[in-house]
């Protein structure tokens, strides 16, 4: 069964660019423009992973991340143009578990992809051992 990825990006290239690199990695991928859709779809249909941009038409990315952080602890890697230490710092308090900035490398993004879905496995591995 494919693990579930979810990205909320609203510029086009970025999030077909994504979607493609993931969809070919094997990953099953949704594809939304703001975060009230993302959202929603959380709700009905919890993601091994979302990618979330911090700057979407309908709200703030952080906004976003706190709102998934209520009920989920599934992993979520913030990708924006942000690039001050502060907002690196805020998004990862706030409950990212990774930050990346744009312009970006898509294989890169892939595998830091990779490195939380793997982290998240063991972790759920070792709360379930003796």
């Amino acid at each position: 069964m494919k693990q579930l990825i979810y990205i909320a990006e609203d510029e086009k290239n970025i999030r077909e660019t994504l979607y493609s690199f993931l969809e070919n990695d094997g990953y099953e991928v949704h594809k939304f423009l703001n975060g009230a859709d993302a959202l929603s779809f959380v709700e009905k249909c919890e993601p091994a992973l979302a990618v979330l941009d911090v700057m979407l038409p309908d709200t703030d990315g952080f906004a976003l991340l706190r709102k998934m952080r209520e009920k989920h602890d599934f992993p979520i890697i913030m990708l924006t143009a942000r690039v001050t230490d502060s907002d690196k710092i805020l998004g990862l308090n706030v409950g990212a578990d990774d930050y990346i900035t744009k312009p970006f490398n898509p294989v890169e993004v892939l595998a830091r992809v990779k490195s939380q879905l793997r982290r998240f496995l063991q972790l759920g591995a070792a709360v379930k051992a003796p």
